[in-house]
């Protein structure tokens, strides 16, 4: 990986050539998305199941004052884009390929966002639309605490669970049934099912160990101001014993699926133990790509804005 004018062998013409080339306003990046996607479609369809990685991160370019376009990032003083894309594995870990993408630059503090709350229910929007061009192929929507949304559990079963989603709980919400009281407390009342154990890297200052979790369900109705509401399974996995000095490891994750057995439950823990890879991802266009050093004059060098609704996975790919 390297940067623009070192990647452009032919010298100084070349890699201003390339700078054209992206200044340009005719060049849509779902153009050059899309001759990515018809392949990662071709290799999802050859998979029965495969895992859709969604996560946000930011781009840091404010070190480019010159540069038009952006926003701000988590305080006014740090400008820059946001980076929502889908990252499409294999559930070995075999990464296929991206499919979609979202990036938007914040408006000032205080204005409203579309993309700071649409982003998750149009990705999986997008993932269950790629499942009807997949149909032998089961899609899971695999997202951290910030994908915990009433809009997106609606929304999937609005549209007959296309694909499947799996979700680590943020919001301890109520249930329909007024004995169960809330989410956590109904599955934290269920016998332990069994254990699991995995090998858990090194990460910060945490040594790598092996860790043990209790694994307990539940099948839960989510409260609605009238009549049945969704159906979710929550799946809590917990660190009873952790080794002194070191934090549990404990994650309660929702999915629409049924799950019963202790198997069933160890796969979707696995899965979710796979989100990791779109935070490496993010690593390699950082570190490898070095996508924050890139020198371009406007955010439209980047990346074309939305404009929402976004285009459709279907035309894109068709």
């Amino acid at each position: 990986m390297a940067s623009v004018p070192n990647v452009c062998g032919g010298g100084w013409a070349e890699t201003k050539a390339a700078y054209r080339l992206l200044d340009n306003a005719r060049l849509d990046f779902r153009e050059v998305l899309r001759a990515h996607s018809v392949p990662t479609l071709e290799r999802i369809r050859q998979q029965s199941r495969v895992l859709c990685l969604q996560d946000t991160t930011e781009l840091d370019y404010s070190g480019r004052p010159s540069m038009a376009g952006l926003g701000r990032l988590n305080y006014e003083q740090r400008q820059g884009l946001y980076l929502h894309p889908t990252l499409v594995i294999s559930e070995a870990g075999v990464a296929l390929g991206v499919t979609d993408c979202w990036h938007w630059a914040r408006l000032p503090k205080g204005e409203p966002d579309l993309a700071e709350s649409l982003r998750w229910v149009e990705g999986y929007e997008r993932v269950a639309e790629m499942a009807a061009l997949a149909p032998e192929t089961r899609l899971v929507y695999v997202a951290d605490r910030e994908g915990d949304l009433r809009a997106l559990i609606d929304r999937a079963e609005q549209l007959g669970f296309a694909a499947d989603y799996l979700i680590r709980v943020q919001h301890d919400r109520k249930l329909n049934d007024p004995l169960d009281g809330k989410l956590r407390a109904a599955v934290e009342a269920q016998p332990v099912l069994g254990t699991i154990a995995f090998d858990l890297p090194a990460g910060g200052n945490r040594p790598a160990r092996q860790v043990t979790q209790t694994i307990r369900l539940a099948r839960v109705e989510l409260k609605t101001r009238s009549g049945p509401g969704p159906q979710v399974t929550v799946i809590l996995a917990r660190e009873e014993a952790p080794p002194e000095g070191q934090e549990a490891v404990e994650w309660c994750l929702i999915t629409n699926e049924e799950i019963t057995t202790l198997e069933q439950a160890r796969a979707r823990i696995e899965w979710y133990r796979k989100r990791w890879w779109i935070e490496v991802y993010f690593r390699i266009l950082k570190s490898g790509c070095r996508i924050e050093a890139l020198q371009l004059r406007t955010r439209e060098s980047l990346a074309v804005p939305y404009t929402y609704p976004t285009v459709s996975l279907p035309l894109a790919l068709s």
